[in-house]
């Protein structure tokens, strides 16, 4: 059993935006029924110590327009928890476009952890993020961060970085330090083609927005730089499910096929080479064992996570060379900014 165990439930396939690089398969109406997600939470409970933290995830599609299913998924994990004196966590990540009362009431829950998704720069934001009808998504996402930071919810920032936006990473970071944001936590579109000039870039790029990091010391994060400012402190990492990548942590697509990793689901087909054998409806518990051969060197969910590895390269013992670059200069670039004798963020 154990001490955390990390379950995602990608509430559906279906979305209000388009964004050209989603890789989640977002075209398709299909959502999760509710017996799938209590028996996915039961399951996870089962497979915890009995003081052990239930980590529990929504994903999709856009989760927040079943977001009658993520309040009642929410309510019956904590009710399961505290009967059997166990801990949960909550957190999902939204396009932050929806803003209906049950979507708000969500968000502005004081104990859920909250990501907005939003690329930088709202000109390179709205280059991929669109709608339906293929308008910008920016002014309401930025509507949506303003009423956050207005009613005081904390929260962080998800930025899609890819290579035709990469060299705007460090503008688009001190854009939304200005803009209140605390926490920013930079994410490589893996599926895309990175080229050699596009990892001169990219290093150029963490140069400058070390710099954007260091400037906001001790206020505001970047993840890449501060995870590594962690590591290098020898501060203990708060102990949680990742990366287990199968093993401690189960994503559950809204059919209810199991896998190590909700960024492998994809449009869940029945030949994914990542899908797990089983089903959420059966078994009492997730207590398979490990499935694939993570990585030694991944206990967070981060630069070199096993996810991220598969995706590359369809490997998780060994790192791609994009994510080896990221992780080498991160750790160059937070090095420098620390031997500055800069403070050590306050966000993790």
């Amino acid at each position: 059993m154990y001490a955390h165990f990390g379950l995602v439930l990608m509430v559906n396939h279906a979305c209000n935006l388009r964004c050209s690089y989603c890789y989640t398969g977002t075209k398709f109406a299909r959502s999760m029924p509710k017996e799938i997600a209590f028996a996915s939470v039961d399951r996870a409970l089962n497979s915890l110590h009995p003081d052990g933290t239930l980590e529990l995830s929504f994903f999709g599609g856009e989760p927040l327009l079943e977001s009658a299913l993520m309040e009642e998924s929410a309510a019956y994990a904590r009710l399961q928890s505290a009967k059997s004196g166990r801990r949960v966590s909550l957190s999902f990540t939204t396009n932050g476009t929806i803003d209906t009362p049950d979507a708000w009431r969500m968000m502005l829950d004081s104990d859920v952890d909250l990501t907005i998704s939003f690329d930088g720069l709202p000109e390179f934001h709205d280059r991929h993020r669109v709608d339906t009808e293929g308008f910008g998504s920016s002014a309401r996402v930025l509507a949506t961060i303003s009423k956050l930071v207005a009613k005081g919810k904390q929260f962080q920032v998800i930025t899609v970085v890819r290579p035709d936006t990469v060299a705007q990473l460090p503008a688009g970071l001190r854009f939304l330090r200005e803009f209140g944001v605390d926490l920013v936590v930079p994410s490589l579109d893996l599926w895309t083609t990175w080229t050699d000039k596009d990892l001169i870039q990219l290093e150029q790029a963490l140069i400058d927005s070390a710099s954007v990091w260091r400037a906001g010391l001790p206020k505001f994060g970047v993840s890449w730089f501060n995870e590594k400012a962690i590591e290098l402190s020898g501060t203990p990492l708060i102990e949680n499910a990742r990366c287990g990548f199968g093993e401690g942590e189960v994503a559950v697509s809204p059919a209810g096929h199991l896998y190590p990793c909700e960024r492998l689901i994809g449009v869940d087909e029945v030949d994914n080479p990542a899908r797990l054998n089983g089903h959420a409806l059966d078994g009492a518990d997730f207590l398979f064992g490990p499935r694939c051969g993570a990585l030694a060197s991944a206990p967070t969910c981060g630069l070199s996570c096993s996810c991220s590895n598969f995706v590359r390269s369809g490997r998780t013992d060994t790192r791609d060379v994009l994510l080896k670059r990221l992780d080498d200069v991160c750790l160059r670039e937070t090095r420098r900014v620390l031997a500055a004798g800069d403070a050590v963020p306050q966000n993790a």
